[in-house]
């Protein structure tokens, strides 16, 4: 099992930054990949960017390129979401999501291929 927790949303006003930390413990080893999702009310869940552990690759929705940034710690077991240039339709639900599939590493962006989710915490961009 690996427990997620995520850290650093909040109030932000728009072309404002946020940073959002994610926490791993438990069976961190295992994981090959942790990413970031997003749920607005009444929306799906929608893919925000992944990166791999091993080589650091990274890969990000269209929509939040040149903006947002994933990096990771692998010591700390941490993955961090730097968020720049925020805009209202950033507000929601950001969810951190980690696994070890090999459907993982071919289709990040697809959520039934992370076996760890976190609670979730809350981004509210104001205009």
């Amino acid at each position: 099992q690996v427990q997620l927790v995520e850290s650093g949303g909040g109030l932000a006003q728009a072309g404002g930054s946020l940073r959002l930390s994610c926490a791993a413990s438990g069976r961190t080893f295992s994981s090959a990949a942790m990413g970031w999702f997003r749920q607005a009310p009444g929306k799906e869940r929608e893919f925000v960017a992944t990166i791999r552990w091993s080589g650091g690759r990274t890969h990000y929705a269209d929509f939040v390129k040149n903006r947002f940034t994933i990096s990771g710690d692998n010591a700390r077991n941490t993955v961090y979401l730097q968020m720049n240039n925020l805009q209202p339709e950033d507000s929601a639900v950001y969810f951190c999501a980690s696994g070890s599939r090999l459907s993982l590493l071919i289709k990040p962006a697809t959520p039934d291929n992370y076996d760890y989710w976190g609670q979730g915490t809350q981004v509210t961009v104001s205009s």
